[in-house]
């Protein structure tokens, strides 16, 4: 279990304020998958809260104990139904291809206005449907699709 100083703690209870419960544990109580859905978020956003539907203050408490030392994640804070757990994220690499669809980095060069300066080179990423023209300009490949219905009901 990650051990918070009291300024950390205060801190984390602070940024907790906004967010929202994204884990629910309800009358099944603390199942593996409620307990791996945790382990997710707590991966992914670092610092979450969960809603505990349940009326028994030391079952919740001792979920909340389960919680932290399965998980190791750090206690933050204990209001009624809702727990604030902190574990640092895990820091994932994703490598990006320039082939397929999906964003690709182009560069475009542009000649200076007048032809005596240095050309502007500017490094753009364009979606699949993009394309760059001559002029150096981004437009799509295809034009959006239009509704039948909306244009009908915006002539009446």
């Amino acid at each position: 279990m990650i051990k918070l100083t009291p300024v950390e703690r205060s801190a984390l209870r602070a940024e907790a304020h906004a967010l929202k419960p994204i884990v629910l544990i309800g009358e099944a109580g603390l199942t593996p998958n409620v307990l791996k859905e945790i382990s997710l978020g707590l991966d992914s956003h670092g610092l979450i809260k969960v809603r505990v539907f349940g009326d028994d203050r030391e079952a919740r408490v001792a979920m909340y104990d389960t919680i932290c030392q399965e998980l190791e994640a750090a206690p933050v804070q204990h209001i009624g139904k809702l727990f604030v757990l902190y574990r640092p994220k895990v820091e994932t690499t994703k490598e990006r291809s320039t082939s397929g669809k999906g964003l690709r980095e182009v560069t475009i060069v542009k000649p200076s206005p007048s032809g005596t300066k240095r050309p502007s080179v500017t490094k753009v990423l364009l979606k699949g449907n993009e394309r760059v023209t001559q002029g150096g300009n981004i437009k799509r490949a295809k034009p959006q699709q239009k509704s039948s219905k909306k244009s009908a009901l915006g002539s009446k």
